[in-house]
């Protein structure tokens, strides 16, 4: 399906592909100058965050490793159930490192917690998170977000590896998927 396909299925664009580049290349020197002589490991959490990972790792001034994990308390829905499934585990030891979760969005932040307790379980030095956006409204935890790309009303969004029922990932921007889409 071309872009120019889908603009029935979409009500608005929020963040536009060009804002989001800016946005990462200003966090990435941030995360470099936090980091610097640090032992950084980049962990991100798949699906959604391909995209992200993938620009930011590469915005990054200097070599970073890179693991990931696959978490889920979505299903095929559009909203979290709040219990959390480890699909893939990390295949890195966490113990003595700097981890920095790359995530997509912060949505009601269950799942992010979870992440969080269960890293530092790990022995990491240090976690903290990076998330390309965040719905502030959506919130049943409060999750610290050190580097935090950008706020977004609490809309089901898509684009940048953002889905839906496993579509739309590949969009270059991110938009706001009409309710008659999922509903």
């Amino acid at each position: 399906m071309r872009a120019a396909d889908i603009q029935s299925e979409i009500t608005n664009v929020l963040v536009t592909e060009e804002q989001i580049h800016d946005k990462l290349r200003e966090i990435a020197a941030q995360v470099a100058d936090d980091y610097e002589g640090k032992d950084l490991l980049l962990v991100g959490i798949l699906k959604g965050a391909v995209m992200v990972m993938a620009d930011f790792s590469r915005a990054l001034r200097y070599v970073v490793p890179m693991d990931w994990m696959a978490v889920s308390s979505y299903g095929t829905g559009t909203k979290s159930s709040g219990v959390v499934q480890i699909r893939k585990d990390l295949d890195s030891d966490l113990t003595g490192r700097h981890v920095l979760i790359v995530e997509d969005i912060i949505d009601s932040g269950l799942t992010l917690s979870w992440l969080l307790e269960n890293f530092e379980s790990r022995g990491a030095a240090s976690v903290e998170v990076f998330a390309l956006l965040r719905k502030p409204e959506a919130a049943k935890v409060d999750v610290y977000c050190k580097y935090l790309g950008f706020e977004i009303p609490n809309e089901f969004v898509i684009g940048y590896g953002l889905d839906y029922a496993e579509r739309y990932r590949n969009l270059r921007d991110i938009a706001v998927l009409a309710p008659h889409m999922y509903s």
